[in-house]
């Protein structure tokens, strides 16, 4: 049952609610591994191992997790800028990956990005103005004539003067350049943009006025934002929903309020515990775990995060926790929340796991 359980399609028909701007289904993105001499592939590193969500629309999902953990390659995957293994991914009721070529050329302006570094995703050959205005002029956004004072209101809109159209990008400051970011990606009109980790290369005061520019953009254009990002204080902040990543599958996904006040799994428990209180005196309950994240290439059995729990049990190790809502929009994937039911089956996967590693280990004995 517990296979069948991590299998059920949790959302199933959401793509069908107008309310939902982006529903993601089991998505699943693999890289290969090749060998050095003859190029097979010889595994996979599994950097989206099936992945559900949705966002509805004007809201702001955030998506929190260690390095490495698959954050922005989700990102890059919902946004097509790279293939998927496996899953759906639906934009206003429509199938991202089912589109054609010139189907998706239409849609690009729909969704856009907002990169981590301003610097590195700026053209330094090219001046503000145009920066901003290339795809516009692309993709026929607005008439010739009125292209002018379309790309000067969009910089308005971000707190950018206008006579900053005919500067380059070294010409301005971090904060500066990551507001021409975020002005090329409003330029096109979008309903969804992906922020990936907009923040993390500006200093604090900066961040919270690059934070509150983006809550400011979204009551007044009804954008829809999913924010990937390590700071857990901005994504409390910014965020209505949360979503909490490792290794590869989503461990938690809850309103932000609910999240913050009640973490059920364990990781998360042990990710808001290092949130630092601006109170000298206050005594913080840091929840230190051990070891290192297990390799995305060969993850671990069962629960992928048994190896650094502090409450693991026996069926961890070799059972995969479902997905499941355990409150009204509260999901998570951890044992402690199973059902009786659910604890037999899994008890009964533990003992066959058992079985078969003792049966293997005594045929390689005979060997």
């Amino acid at each position: 049952m517990a296979e069948e359980l991590k299998k059920a399609d949790l959302l199933e028909g959401a793509e069908k609610n107008p309310e939902n701007l982006l529903v993601v289904k089991n998505l699943k993105k693999y890289f290969p591994i090749k060998s050095s001499f003859f190029k097979m592939t010889v595994g996979n590193v599994k950097a989206v191992d099936g992945v559900s969500f949705t966002i509805k629309r004007g809201t702001t999902m955030g998506l929190v997790g260690e390095s490495g953990c698959g954050k922005s390659t989700i990102g890059r995957t919902i946004l097509r800028l790279q293939g998927k293994t496996e899953g759906e991914v639906y934009f206003n009721g429509k199938d991202l990956f089912a589109l054609s070529k010139e189907e998706l050329r239409k849609e690009r302006p729909n969704i856009q990005i907002i990169f981590q570094d301003p610097y590195s995703s700026l053209s330094p050959r090219l001046p503000v103005g145009e920066i901003i205005g290339e795809a516009v002029r692309e993709h026929g956004i607005v008439p010739p004539e009125e292209f002018d004072d379309y790309i000067t209101r969009v910089m308005e809109a971000c707190g950018l003067p206008e006579y900053a159209k005919g500067r380059y990008p070294h010409e301005f400051s971090g904060g500066q350049r990551q507001r021409i970011c975020i002005a090329r990606a409003l330029a096109l009109n979008p309903d969804f943009i992906l922020c990936d980790e907009p923040v993390s290369a500006l200093d604090v005061s900066i961040q919270a006025q690059i934070i509150n520019l983006l809550r400011n953009l979204q009551k007044e254009f009804g954008l829809t934002y999913l924010f990937i990002s390590h700071d857990l204080s901005v994504v409390e902040h910014i965020s209505d929903t949360v979503g909490v990543m490792y290794l590869g599958n989503m461990v938690e996904f809850a309103e932000t309020e609910a999240l913050f006040k009640k973490p059920l799994h364990p990781y998360t428990e042990a990710l808001f515990s290092a949130i630092p209180v601006p109170d000298p005196d206050f005594k913080m309950n840091r929840i230190i775990l051990e070891g290192s994240i297990p390799s995305p290439a060969n993850p671990p059995k069962g629960c992928k995060f048994h190896t650094r729990c502090r409450k693991c049990m026996e069926i961890c190790k070799y059972a995969e926790p479902a997905f499941k809502e355990v409150e009204e929009g509260h999901f998570v994937a951890c044992h402690l929340y199973n059902t009786e039911e659910e604890n037999r089956i899994a008890e009964r996967l533990c003992e066959e796991a058992k079985k078969n590693e003792a049966l293997n280990k005594e045929a390689k004995a005979k060997k």
